[in-house]
């Protein structure tokens, strides 16, 4: 085991034992479950539906929605939870990948010291095919491996009966020490790894078989927590064969491209298939998440699938259309009776400009000028990545890859002529316990895009920073012909005016309580619980965190309740032992690290 293996394996196996004093856990007791809601668009439905009705049958509709909360492992990843054969299980929601893959009862290594559920496979019919995922970066080389097959698959009440997945048996991931149990990947079929083992397999194809390849790890804390999340899917490289072999290429725009696109209503990841079955009251699903360190609330962590949430308006939503890929891209060669139509691969919106601070960044010197700016829109990036020369620009900007956590900053994508700003709460984070002044921003490098290579083409991948910021609608459109109805993103900025000053209230009274920022640590809940109210375009708001209270409460008093909304039953832990645990933390990361 080298070394950086060994001082993080230290950090992560002492981490639980960790209750910094203002650590708020949420209730554990089972959440209430709701009757469904009628809405104009469709239903909303509790995730732990147990069988699905007939919604065609019983409300005669052509088509039926759902919707789910989120669970949040302190803004570093957020969790639904799925039903697999029977068995609920929280899995990571990510709109960078396609993929769904859970882990098994048959897991080893990290799993065996598991608190999450696992699959247990007794209901699993193999494809007699193994999928074979690496991820992370040229140092770590994690790994999940495990066969694929298909099962009964239910998420808000939406079931798909032989769904294909892959039921992980050997994994190095960190996964399971942000409450996850796997992966459920949102983007399109073309870029599923599963469907095209799958789709080669049954039909013999020479489709290019596109392994998800090693890249950056994807960790929200700089210094602390460093290596916890990974990144799940692959960033700017469609695959590494493909690269050391650009023959392969043409693999992929196969001549039975219509075979190809009718395969994704029986075998194509789970949201995708039920579009193109025509489940869905409208092809798309919507995303909101939840800020839950710094200063918790905001928006009401939530999916849903099959239209928007009931209060918000589509026309109080901008709209960009997603890039296409043409065969010269490597993208999918269109069918013959549809000659002129162009496909999407992965999320990726246009960008217009990007400011720091209200002053305009200068365009990346590292990729071609002929590239036109755009942004992958990734929730399974804890992070916002960037070019390496603008984001190191941003931190000489700030004097530093460490700085004053106030005044507050503001990074702003201009998108579809309106400019995105990212909550100045969400662009900073603490770096080391008992220093409130001292922050990092959420930003790191990432790579850039190669003219005429066979990679993606976007320059940022703007992660949970950027999406805590906003409501976030993803419209796949039609599968078969994106020029009929295209595929799209609608995004409705939701930051708060008053954030900056908020954050400096924070800080402010955190420094007064002589506390840390606090953080919450929220299991994906098995219903959606009554909002608090709406914000900005009737957004649904987070509700305040139902806690119980444990240990004893530090001398000042610990967290304040009115500042960050939260009660008074906060589990506080004493300010001794948290010093203590630190000085263990520092004493592993200056001796092994």
């Amino acid at each position: 085991m080298r070394p950086c293996r060994l001082g993080w394996a230290l950090v992560l196996a002492i981490l639980p034992a960790i209750t910094r004093s203002n650590v708020i856990e949420r209730d554990q007791q089972p959440s209430p479950v709701y009757d469904a809601k009628r809405t104009s668009g469709g239903l909303h439905l509790p995730i732990l539906r147990r069988t699905v009705p007939d919604l065609k049958r019983k409300f005669k509709r052509s088509a039926n929605t759902g919707a789910i909360g989120l669970g949040d492992f302190q803004d570093v990843t957020y969790n639904v939870l799925i039903q697999v054969g029977g068995t609920d299980l929280p899995v990571v929601l990510d709109t960078g990948s396609s993929d769904l893959w859970v882990l098994s009862t048959s897991c080893q290594g990290s799993c065996l010291a598991s608190k999450v559920p696992l699959y247990p496979l007794t209901t699993f019919h193999s494809a007699n095919l193994d999928a074979n995922l690496v991820y992370g970066d040229s140092l770590t080389g994690t790994h999940a491996t495990g066969p694929i097959g298909c099962d009964l698959i239910s998420l808000a009440g939406l079931g798909a009966q032989d769904q294909y997945f892959a039921a992980i048996n050997d994994t190095n991931t960190s996964v399971v020490e942000t409450g996850s149990a796997g992966i459920f990947g949102l983007g399109f079929p073309i870029n599923s790894v599963l469907w095209t083992d799958v789709f080669t397999s049954q039909h013999h194809s020479p489709l290019m078989h596109r392994d998800v390849t090693p890249t950056d790890m994807n960790s929200r804390f700089p210094d602390h927590l460093k290596n916890l999340v990974a990144r799940w899917s692959p960033k700017n490289n469609f695959s590494t064969a493909a690269i050391l072999n650009p023959s392969m290429i043409p693999k992929r725009q196969m001549a039975g491209t219509s075979e190809l696109l009718s395969s994704f209503a029986a075998i194509g990841p789970l949201i995708p298939r039920l579009v193109a079955q025509g489940q869905l009251a409208s092809p798309m699903f919507t995303v909101a998440l939840q800020r839950d360190s710094i200063q918790i609330g905001g928006n009401e962590g939530m999916l849903s699938i099959g239209e928007l949430p009931p209060s918000v308006k589509s026309e109080n939503l901008t709209w960009v259309p997603v890039r296409g890929y043409p065969p010269d891209q490597g993208g999918l060669m269109p069918p013959p009776d549809a000659p002129k139509e162009v496909y999407p691969i992965a999320w990726e919106i246009p960008l217009d400009e990007v400011y720091f601070d209200g002053v305009k960044l200068p365009r990346s010197q590292l990729s071609s000028p002929a590239i036109s700016l755009s942004a992958l829109i990734d929730t399974g990036n804890s992070l916002i990545r960037g070019p390496p020369d603008v984001i190191s620009h941003i931190q000489t900007m700030l004097g530093g890859p460490h700085f004053a956590c106030s005044p507050p900053h503001t990074l702003s994508f201009q998108i579809g002529g309106r400019l995105f700003p990212v909550d100045p709460r969400d662009f900073v984070n603490q770096v080391r316990s008992g220093d409130v002044d001292t922050c990092a921003a959420n930003i790191a490098p990432t790579d850039v895009p190669i003219a005429g290579g066979s990679g993606y083409l976007y320059s940022w991948n703007l992660g949970d920073p950027f999406l805590k910021s906003v409501l976030a609608a993803f419209h796949y459109g039609s599968l078969a012909r994106p020029s009929q109805d295209p595929p799209r993103i609608g995004l409705l900025s939701t930051v708060d005016p008053n954030a900056g000053k908020q954050l400096c209230d924070d800080k402010h009274m955190a420094e007064e309580e002589h506390t840390d920022y606090p953080y919450v640590v929220e299991p994906a809940p098995s219903s959606l619980l009554p909002a608090k109210g709406t914000g900005i375009g009737g957004v649904p708001l987070a509700s305040p965190p139902s806690v119980t209270q444990s240990g004893v409460s530090p001398p000042n008093g610990g967290l304040s309740n009115q500042a960050n909304g939260v009660s008074e039953g906060a589990r506080i832990s004493s300010s001794i032992w948290t010093a203590l645990a630190g000085f263990v933390v520092w004493t592993a990361w200056r001796v092994i690290g």
